[in-house]
């Protein structure tokens, strides 16, 4: 278990009953890089913000004189705290800063100060307005502009396209040490929150955008600091750990994100029309090309033996049934056996409907050529597939799903 000790600032300007801000600069042995970053932060935040901060030292387990170094700066510079963590791990220290802190928004960013700071009030502007939930900066935009290495920066963007392409991820910078929340979203979500290192900061983004939280992304302008000490390989090899345990985290609804859906996400822009459409949409797509890919292969292999049409029956059923089962979970996020026999019905309707299209199509093309080529009647059921999964989606979340959601 995790002991602390708060230094709490003196000044009475910033009191914990004032404190709009609280910056949390989580440390691991900085006591030679911690005194100057605190004191540029807090002349520019003295000089820049317009309400009252605090920075927060979150000294996770350090064994050399960083606790010593924070404590000094907290009795010098008011609005400075210190919290000491007799364990390590950033996840850990945030998770701890954070829990604690009274400020209404909270922050936190690199002891390096790789990120320029002129980007901290954009940052957490929107959440003072309560325009968004969560904000983070990006080195990945075309505003941005960004001086690191080569290696660091293919295994940025080689991270952010893994995040897309597992977790469904709408964020473009995962791991940029500059981000911030409300105080009431952090509450709801750092209880959800298992990892305690590194893997911290894609946890939190993943959760609130599946919670249907707004996250505001400001491009920053960040330089690269040569004497990082983070370890790439480890690092990779636990946040690799970290998607799969929250991928399947969230196939299996473990995690209770309907009640954060219903208390913080977006109403929908139009009736009828809900704020995770994208989402459900790009979902459903991926599902109906693999699914398409999936019948092409059977259809190709199954014609040689019965003729078309008994082939695209036999194909069309057994991708009709899987795919119900899998846009059930990934598109429309229902769990367990509850009416899953009654959604597989409905899903055989549609694929009725599917079929009637499918050879429909098939019959039209041998009545205008008899002998049709290869390619070309495969292009004719590609094209009426295609009409099927939009009506497919369409009866899915209208009536199949309609009262799941």
């Amino acid at each position: 278990m995790s002991t602390a000790v708060s230094a709490r600032p003196a000044d009475p300007a910033t009191t914990s009953t004032d404190v709009v801000l609280d910056v949390v600069i989580p440390v691991y042995n900085e006591e030679a890089d911690l005194g100057p970053c605190v004191r540029r932060l807090h002349a520019h935040l003295t000089g820049t913000f317009p309400y009252p901060f605090r920075i927060t030292v979150a000294d996770n387990a350090s064994v050399d004189g960083t606790l010593a170094v924070a404590t000094a700066l907290a009795a010098e510079l008011p609005g400075v705290a210190v919290l000491h963590l007799t364990e390590r791990g950033r996840g850990r220290a945030l998770r701890a800063a954070w829990t604690a802190s009274d400020a209404p928004v909270l922050a936190y960013m690199d002891v390096d100060l790789s990120t320029d700071l002129n980007a901290l009030l954009p940052l957490v502007a929107p959440l003072l307005t309560g325009h968004s939930d969560v904000s983070i900066g990006t080195r990945l935009s075309r505003g941005s502009r960004v001086v690191r290495g080569a290696k660091r920066e293919v295994i940025s963007r080689c991270y952010n396209l893994l995040l897309r392409g597992t977790l469904s991820v709408g964020f473009s910078d995962a791991q940029c040490g500059f981000k911030a929340i409300r105080k009431d979203v952090a509450d709801q979500l750092l209880p959800l929150i298992q990892d305690t290192g590194w893997f911290f900061d894609t946890e939190l983004l993943v959760l609130a955008q599946r919670a249907g939280l707004r996250t505001h992304e400001v491009p920053v302008d960040w330089v690269d600091d040569p004497d990082s000490r983070v370890d790439i390989v480890a690092t990779a090899v636990a946040d690799l750990k970290g998607i799969a345990r929250l991928g399947r985290a969230l196939l299996s609804g473990a995690l209770p994100l309907h009640g954060l859906r219903a208390r913080f996400g977006r109403e929908p822009l139009v009736d009828g029309v809900p704020v995770n459409m994208p989402s459900q949409l790009v979902r459903f797509g991926t599902v109906g090309a693999l699914s398409t890919l999936a019948y092409l292969v059977l259809f190709a292999l199954l014609r040689p033996l019965g003729g078309p049409q008994p082939a695209n029956l036999v194909a069309l059923l057994i991708t009709a049934v899987a795919n119900t089962a899998v846009n059930r979970r990934l598109t429309f996020e229902v769990r367990g056996p509850e009416q899953a026999l009654r959604h597989q019905v409905q899903g055989l309707f549609i694929f009725a409907v599917g079929l009637a299209l499918t050879s429909g199509a098939l019959a039209a093309l041998d009545w205008v050529e008899p002998h049709p080529a290869r390619l070309l009647e495969l292009a004719v059921l590609v094209a009426a597939n295609l009409a099927a999964t939009l009506l497919r989606f369409v009866l899915l979340r209208a009536w199949v799903f309609r009262t799941a959601r």
